[in-house]
């Protein structure tokens, strides 16, 4: 029998899990870390997604709780991608991925995990990174913790002043 070590993962499988929307954050910061929340801005924020498709996989979410581009003003849709765009130089510094797939899905049937609340999805890609553990042991293997990940990116993020 093949094994994978994912000692983080039994935080969720014991934890609580939140009856709220994980994506409508409380306006103290006291929790930040704990959330994974690596920058606030005006009308959005940056977070580490907490079960990752691959290392540095972030997301970038309104405060606004909307499932629809349209219900957003263009002041907030232009600091989305603003901060997409400052996400995706934070990456390139940070890991040196050789791609970045950057996404958003609206809707459930689109493949939206949190259909009710939009967030974009910012996810590094190296050459051969999905190698033989995806294709024949459909298995992602991410090759650091996300504590070590936070740690590199927040101060990358802290950088980029209002």
């Amino acid at each position: 029998m093949d094994v994978l070590w994912a000692p983080w993962r039994m935080d969720y499988i014991l934890g609580p899990k939140p009856d709220e929307c994980v994506f409508c954050i409380p306006e103290s910061t006291d929790e930040d870390k704990e959330r994974c929340i690596l920058f606030r801005a005006k009308h959005c924020f940056v977070l580490l997604n907490k079960f990752p498709y691959n290392n540095g996989h972030i997301m970038v979410t309104p405060y606004k709780h909307v499932s629809k581009l349209t219900d957003l003003t263009e002041e907030a849709t232009s600091e989305i991608m603003k901060y997409i765009t400052i996400s995706c130089d934070v990456l390139e510094k940070a890991f040196k991925p050789h791609g970045i797939n950057v996404g958003l899905n609206i809707g459930e049937a689109a493949g939206a995990g949190i259909a009710a609340h939009l967030h974009f999805q910012l996810v590094p890609r190296w050459n051969g990174d999905a190698s033989f553990m995806a294709v024949f042991g459909e298995t992602t293997v991410i090759p650091q913790h996300l504590s070590s990940t936070y740690s590199r990116l927040k101060p990358l993020f802290d950088s980029y002043v209002e």
